[in-house]
């Protein structure tokens, strides 16, 4: 039985590895993006089409997969003006692995239920060069049954793949992960700043971290790697970590949950958005931190 075609919805720095997985294993792909440079790059693989319209989309495949920055452009497509939603068949799968908010693919999710289109939230980490690999964490939020019929998509795409609750749950988690990255970079950064002041070389002192309790995936993977050398080049913008980051602060707040850090952690990287160029890569908060001395 030949793989269903995978509509996939935003061809970015993520999508386009993540749908080059997909066609490697044998899933048809109809893509499509506002940019049709984006498109372009995919004229010389086989099995993929390209989409005129995000309609034509919906209207051609069984599955679809959104992989776009944030809930309000997820809402304005699904429900705007002309929107999806109000056109998705009973049956079609619809899959949101960008980072949304979990609250907003709670409420999608119910809504499309009432159509008769289960939803999943399946959003990622692992940033390009795992896209590029196919190594993704992917956390799952949705119905069994639903997550199921996915999961073929998912293995191509990703290694750890986690079912983690029902809708919305994905995306929590995901919010949440990247909290907890968020403010493991930050205190790495704070840390080697200071210890930079003193007169001690910043890559003897994460070469100690790596080999103590302090290490995290910023010592292990970003410092030698983007920030030490000035790169700041790893592929992730400053204010998508931002954006996470408040995403999850909300997520906190709304569960009356014990949240002071995630709210100074927010404050920080908002300051450092405003304070850094435009695009700025989220590595580059070891810049912000050394040039506030």
């Amino acid at each position: 039985m030949s793989a269903a075609k995978v509509g996939f919805i935003g061809l970015g720095m993520m999508g386009v590895p993540m749908v080059r997985n997909l066609l490697r294993a044998g899933f048809p792909v109809q893509g499509f993006d506002l940019d049709a440079a984006a498109m372009a790059q995919f004229a010389d693989d086989t099995g993929f089409s390209a989409a005129a319209s995000a309609g034509q989309v919906a209207q051609d495949c069984p599955v679809l997969i959104l992989m776009l920055p944030d809930s309000r452009i997820v809402d304005q497509l699904l429900w705007g003006e002309g929107g999806l939603g109000a056109h998705l068949q009973p049956g079609q799968l619809l899959i949101d692995m960008g980072s949304s908010d979990p609250v907003h693919s709670r409420d999608n999710a119910a809504r499309l239920a009432e159509q008769g289109v289960p939803f999943v939230d399946a959003p990622v980490s692992g940033g390009v060069k795992r896209a590029r690999d196919g190594s993704l964490s992917i956390m799952i939020g949705g119905e069994a049954v639903a997550v199921e019929q996915a999961m073929p998509i998912f293995q191509a795409m990703g290694k750890t793949l986690v079912h983690v609750g029902a809708a919305g749950a994905g995306h929590a988690v995901k919010a949440l992960n990247n909290y907890v990255s968020a403010s493991g970079l930050l205190a790495a950064c704070e840390a080697l700043v200071a210890a930079e002041k003193f007169g001690i070389d910043p890559h003897l002192v994460n070469q100690v971290f790596n080999a103590s309790t302090g290490k995290n995936n910023t010592t292990e993977h970003k410092v030698e790697n983007f920030m030490l050398n000035e790169a700041f080049n790893s592929g992730f913008a400053l204010a998508l970590m931002r954006k996470d980051l408040q995403t999850a602060q909300g997520f906190i707040e709304r569960m009356g949950t014990a949240g002071g850090f995630a709210a100074q952690c927010l404050q920080t990287w908002s300051q450092a958005e405003v304070g850094l160029e435009r695009g700025a890569d989220h590595t580059a908060m070891f810049k912000f931190l050394r040039e506030q001395q």
